[in-house]
């Protein structure tokens, strides 16, 4: 069975490294950008079943950054 993938959005290393660790130590597939940009790039290049999405980031903003996921 395939582990859920959950894409985090984040600009602080700090709460990427925590989150992706306390995510993998539950079961899932984690990975971690620091931007709306690169969150952008990622959703495209490959599937994710969660964006845990931070509203406050640098360039576009989260809310901008979901937006243009829908």
């Amino acid at each position: 069975m395939r582990k859920a993938r959950v894409l985090v959005v984040d600009d602080e290393p700090g709460i990427q490294e925590t989150l992706t660790g306390i995510l993998e130590d539950e079961g899932f597939e984690a990975c971690a950008v620091a931007s709306g940009e690169q969150c952008l790039a990622e959703i495209k290049r490959s599937l994710y079943d969660l964006v845990l999405l931070d509203i406050w980031l640098p360039g576009i903003d989260g809310l901008e950054t979901l937006a243009r996921i829908q």
